[in-house]
């Protein structure tokens, strides 16, 4: 396998966004996960997961921490090149993760607009 992880621990959500946009616009790369992290005081912490070929991600990574250490703190960063079978699984697993929370937001939203418009035509009558 070609691709790497990397990862991108920062301190609150708006120097991860901001790590995540200088990443994915410094190479092509996926994003695989996002997930908050207990533990870091009474600030959130946030870890992105990102995947790719081993250069891009390297690249990517390196404009995150770099773009992230503007706008506030990123504790860590790592990069593993061409990672072992059981944690190119994680990986999947990230991915997979990352997109159920998508599809429950969608739903949500999709639920969220049935009751508005219910409540709506229930206000008319």
């Amino acid at each position: 396998m070609n691709k790497a992880l990397g990862l991108i621990e920062a301190l609150g959500l708006t120097t991860a966004v901001t790590a995540l946009d200088a990443a994915s616009k410094a190479a092509d790369i996926t994003l695989v996960g996002i997930e908050k992290i207990i533990g870091v005081g009474k600030a959130v912490g946030v870890n992105i997961q990102i995947a790719g070929e081993v250069a891009a991600v390297k690249a990517a990574v390196d404009a995150g921490v770099e773009a992230g250490n503007r706008v506030g703190t990123v504790f860590s960063s790592h990069v593993i090149p061409r990672p072992h079978d059981e944690v190119d699984a994680l990986i999947a697993k990230f991915a997979k993760n990352l997109n159920k929370k998508e599809e429950i937001k969608e739903e949500k939203k999709k639920e969220t607009k049935k009751e508005v418009k219910e409540i709506k035509e229930e206000t008319k009558k």
